[in-house]
């Protein structure tokens, strides 16, 4: 969808990178090698995202890092733009309404690092019924045209891996206090 919003795939490849999880930070040439594409492509959509504000750069010794910039107005709404895009939205409101006692639900994976690669690595802590969730995830990866791979835990299963968890990249998408990020 956001496809044919905008024209330009390595701006949607970015907005993806920096806004699906805005604690992402990236420098020209990793964007470059990541995305597959060459550095001149990809500092054009830099300049542009910059120059409307909704990316902020910082030099780091003689190399440019960039991240989303969280107090731009648009910020919330690219975030959910994108985040609806991947189909984040439909996930958590599927999912953790009819899972039973959900803790927790958190993206890791490439999602989490802003990567589209068309599958979603979801973990889920609670008591889960997993029958119903695997049926619930045929449909969902039909509806949302990307795969799904749960992982469901327990909370004292979850706090024993809590420390790994920690070290990888994780966009967090539902708390039990209600909190939704995406």
């Amino acid at each position: 969808m956001l496809d044919s919003l905008i024209t330009s795939k390595t701006r949607i490849k970015l907005l993806m990178k920096f806004f699906l999880n805005p604690g992402t930070r990236a420098y020209l040439r990793g964007l470059a090698d990541e995305f597959g594409e060459s550095t001149n492509s990809v500092r054009v959509e830099l300049n542009r995202l910059s120059e409307a504000g909704l990316l902020e750069s910082s030099d780091e010794g003689r190399t440019k890092v960039y991240r989303a910039n969280t107090t731009h107005p648009l910020f919330g709404e690219v975030s959910r733009i994108v985040a609806k895009t991947v189909g984040l939205d439909q996930v958590v409101e599927q999912v953790v309404s009819r899972l039973g006692n959900v803790e927790l639900a958190f993206i890791t994976g490439d999602y989490a690092k802003g990567n589209d690669s068309g599958l979603i690595d979801l973990v889920l802590v609670g008591e889960i019924d997993k029958t119903y969730l695997q049926n619930l995830v045929e449909k969902l990866e039909a509806l949302i045209g990307r795969k799904l791979r749960t992982l469901v835990l327990t909370l004292p299963e979850y706090e024993k891996l809590l420390e790994n968890f920690a070290k990888a990249p994780a966009l967090v998408l539902w708390k039990q206090n209600g909190e939704v990020r995406a």
